[in-house]
């Protein structure tokens, strides 16, 4: 079975800055660390990489990093992180990124963002280069802001968006379920109306903070399958932040007074909680699993990889042009 991660992420604290780290997420999560979390029933399996919020000033920094990882841990595509309200900045920056092959899209992370934003006069011109490039975008916002997006969808029907987490509803806890709230689905479905905005199944595990079970978000699955239609939806683990909650059964590295930790196998316990879901309904799993992500960030289109070109100068000649 062919597994194709739409939503993975790899940081560094030691080569590159984040402020939102904390906990257990504080630590390096990158090659050696995605080997170990590798989904055995996947043959291939390969990874689109999404944004991990660096600073502002390690965005392009980011991007040559993860390219250098790439080949090795099958990463087949990078969303980048941009900043779309720049005007001037947000072209040059965008020139910036053509320099890598990998990148595929972009992503500004709107979640903590003032609502208004994503539908702003410099936000939409933003986001009007971003399609005119061909790149698609990352959409991260809370359940609140979906509005917001289904109108940024309509202004720019050419753009390709890609809903993160479903929008990010409230779920609950595996042992407090919450049921998808009646607002939640009605502007999920407002935003499916758009015929190029698609949704990934990711990142409910880490809304549940870690402590979910396949019951109790399964209601959010079907909603999004009857909004989006399979042809439409993505799997994608949130790798590393989804797999950070309550220890695991069996962990002999728990934490003795019951903090969140690492949980090992829930990257794939979650591969595993959508792919039965879609077994019992009769969906496309080749679909929710590769096709869909591959057609939509465009990784099956040839272009030159870092195995196959020149050394990779171009982003860092770049970076050495306009970042002094």
């Amino acid at each position: 079975m062919r597994v194709l991660d739409s939503h993975l992420h790899l940081w560094d604290p030691e080569v590159l800055t984040y402020t939102w780290l904390e906990g257990p997420m504080a630590y390096r999560f990158a090659d050696l660390e995605l080997e170990h979390a590798r989904l055995g029933l996947a043959e291939p399996e390969k990874s689109v990489f999404v944004q991990a919020e660096t600073i502002e000033d390690d965005f392009l920094a980011e991007v040559d990093w993860v390219a250098g990882l790439a080949p090795a841990l099958g990463i087949v595509g990078i969303v980048a992180g941009i900043r779309l309200d720049r005007g001037t900045d947000t072209v040059a920056h965008l020139e910036g990124l053509q320099a890598e092959p990998l990148v595929v899209g972009v992503r500004h992370n709107l979640q903590g963002e003032p609502d208004g934003l994503a539908v702003s006069a410099a936000f939409v011109t933003g986001a009007r280069e971003v399609a005119a490039r061909d790149l698609s975008f990352d959409v991260c916002v809370r359940e609140n802001q979906l509005p917001d997006i289904a109108r940024l969808a309509g202004a720019i029907p050419e753009l390709r968006l890609v809903l993160d987490h479903l929008g990010k509803p409230a779920v609950g806890t595996a042992a407090s379920p919450l049921a998808p709230s009646a607002e939640w689905a009605r502007d999920l479905t407002e935003l499916a109306r758009h015929a190029n905005a698609f949704c990934k199944l990711s990142g409910l595990p880490g809304e549940a903070g870690g402590d979910w079970s396949a019951e109790q978000l399964e209601p959010f699955l079907e909603v999004a399958a009857d909004a989006f239609g399979v042809e439409r939806l993505m799997w994608g683990s949130d790798w590393p932040v989804s797999v950070i909650g309550p220890a695991e059964a069996g962990d002999p590295h728990a934490p003795e007074d019951g903090a969140a930790t690492y949980q090992p196998t829930a990257r794939s316990r979650w591969a595993d909680a959508v792919i039965a879901w879609a077994e019992t309904r009769g969906h496309d799993l080749d679909a929710l699993l590769w096709r869909n992500a591959e057609q939509f960030y465009r990784t099956d289109r040839p272009r030159l990889l870092p195995t196959q070109r020149a050394p990779r100068s171009g982003l860092r000649s770049w970076l050495r042009g306009h970042r002094g």
